[in-house]
Formats: structure tokens, sequence, C-alpha cells
């Protein structure tokens, strides 16, 4: 199956004295290279070691970057690649399921909607219609101190922002998402994806038979 990368960027200004901020992507390892990560991306891992894991990403034949950048500096990022090899969502090797892995935007650049409009730029062009893509929100990863939100409202917040791209709400028997009611699947299928990889991701979604 060929993954279909075709580069987009927009530009937003919060005001007429305040810095033009790039929104962009899928971005090429080579572009990635060139740029710095703000200091305050640090949700995953140090943001050193965590732009040589977007450079990994986007080399990946699926894997894809979005980004925000002020200048030269990172300040937002999606991840998008295929599900790590230990979870289940890898089980059916699937050439179209996709995982929609991070998204983190710098706390200074919070209050702007980076975040959808980045996932929104993701979509564009039809680029995703031909995949099966998801995300998997675990309230663990939530940021609620610095939010101020519980977490039925940064579920609510994180569920609207997915269905900003048509992903909705898809049950599962997983025992992560099933561990805590505020961890949630979200799936959006593509309209060129065949009914086999939809079956086989049903398959995959649920996998525990009845006892008797």
């Amino acid at each position: 199956m060929q993954h279909i990368k075709i580069y987009h960027s927009h530009s937003l200004r919060t005001a007429p004295d305040q810095p033009e901020i790039i929104i962009e992507g899928p971005v090429a390892p080579e572009k990635l290279q060139e740029l710095t990560m703000h200091s305050k991306l640090d949700a995953f891992r140090r943001p050193k070691e965590q732009l040589e894991a977007l450079i990994e990403i986007a080399g990946l034949p699926e894997g894809r970057i979005i980004l925000a950048r002020d200048g030269s500096t990172i300040v937002g990022y999606v991840t998008f690649h295929y599900a790590d090899e230990i979870e289940r969502w890898s089980q059916g090797n699937m050439k179209d399921l996709i995982e929609l892995g991070a998204i983190e935007v710098a706390d200074d650049y919070r209050a702007i909607g980076l975040g959808k409009k980045m996932i929104q730029l993701a979509f564009e062009g039809e680029q995703m219609e031909n995949v099966i893509c998801f995300t998997t929100e675990y309230y663990w990863h939530w940021d609620l101190e610095s939010s101020k939100l519980t977490v039925w409202e940064y579920r609510q917040m994180m569920e609207k922002l997915m269905k900003s791209v048509d992903m909705i709400w898809f049950a599962t028997d997983d025992p992560e998402i099933c561990s805590h009611p505020a961890n949630c699947l979200m799936v959006r299928i593509g309209k060129h994806v065949p009914i086999s990889s939809i079956e086989q991701f049903d398959r995959v979604r649920f996998q525990q038979r009845f006892m008797y």
C-alpha cells in the first residue's frame, strides 16, 4: 500500500505585533534537523531526545510529522506512525492502520488552537483516505496540572479535538483502555479503506472470548 504524503502549510498570527507561526507537514527529516525544540516540549522525553524521535519517525515510509514553529523553533507537533510492535494494535499486521501517536504544544502557545490546526492539516488533500487512523487516549498522559482541568474536562477537550477531523469513539476490550473510564479509542476510517481492513481492525479491537 502506498502512503500518500502531500506537504501543506499555513500561517497563524495571533496579533499584529506577534510573530507568524507556521503550521506545516508532513515535514522531511532533513528539515527537522535544521530546527530546535522549544524547551517546554518535554511531556514524553527531553526536548533534544524528542527531536531525534521526530526525525526518526519522519523517515519512516508511513511516518509523518506535522509541526508548528515560531521561526526555527518547534512549538508543537503531532506524530503519525505504525503502532509499536508490543501493542495490540500492531497484531493485525495492517499496512493501512496508522496511529496518531503524540500531540504536544508548548505551554506558552496553548491558547491559540495549534493542536486543532496541526491535526486538520494532516488530513488535507485526502491524503489519509486510504488508511484507518486511530489514537488511544490515556488519562495518565494528560497535563492535568498545567491545564487546571479535571480528568473529565480534559477527556472532553481531547474528544472535541479529535472530532474536528471526524475521529469518533470506538469500543474495544483493550485492557489499558478499559482500566479507566476516561480512557478511550478514537478512530477515523478513510473513505477508500477496504471492508477487509475494517473487519481486520474489528478483530484487533475485540480479542476477548466468552468463558465457558
